[in-house]
């Protein structure tokens, strides 16, 4: 391996030449925390061997397409994008993320509710067709959120925020839920005096 004599800079074993160390990306598992390659020559050599690869499994390559400068094409929408759009990633060749943040941000939500609820979003909104696309409990607010039981993992239905809210104060009790409803209906349960200062609790 050839060090570059400037420590500023970094010699490309691709191109065969020094090169300013910003142009490298990082890789921690390397001495000096940077590539071998630097970011253009990762991007030319990357694509080319992954058009291989895919060819060579039958599968059709991605076409070039022309990107301006300063922007970048996302693979997941097929839309060119400014790289206001994109997160920073130094890892990779030209130092962004593989995806826009648009869709990092919906592939996370199917994440979440494949993780957290074990459904796809096509599952929930089937559920939120079911119900009318309304909260199951007030039946006026947008379902939104989905709600399950926090002992079995089974999902309950989707609602909106303040029900959701409302079942995660009464801790999903429903004894605590039929007393509420019971005092919203002016039938508040009252301990009973039964002697001086003592009082008996309603069944």
């Amino acid at each position: 391996m050839r060090v570059a004599r400037d420590p500023s800079a970094k010699h490309c074993s691709g191109r065969q030449r020094d090169l300013p160390r910003e142009a490298f990306a990082s890789d921690r598992n390397r001495r000096d925390g940077l590539q071998p390659r630097c970011r253009e020559c990762v991007a030319r050599y990357g694509a080319a061997h992954y058009r291989r690869r895919r060819e060579a499994m039958g599968k059709p390559g991605w076409e070039k397409v022309d990107v301006p400068a300063g922007h970048e094409l996302c693979r997941t929408c097929g839309e060119v994008k400014p790289h206001s759009e994109w997160h920073r990633n130094s890892s990779a060749s030209d130092g962004l993320s593989t995806r826009c943040k648009a869709c990092r941000v919906v592939q996370g939500r199917q994440g979440r509710l494949k993780r957290q609820y074990g459904i796809t979003e096509a599952e929930r909104d089937e559920l939120i067709a079911s119900q009318g696309g309304v909260c199951c409990i007030c039946l006026s607010a947008s379902a939104a959120h989905v709600d399950h039981c926090h002992k079995t993992g089974r999902v309950r239905g989707v609602l909106c925020f303040s029900c959701n809210a409302a079942l995660g104060q009464f801790k999903d009790r429903p004894d605590a839920i039929r007393r509420a409803a019971a005092y919203v209906e002016g039938n508040a349960w009252k301990p009973t005096l039964v002697a001086p200062g003592v009082y008996r609790l309603p069944s």
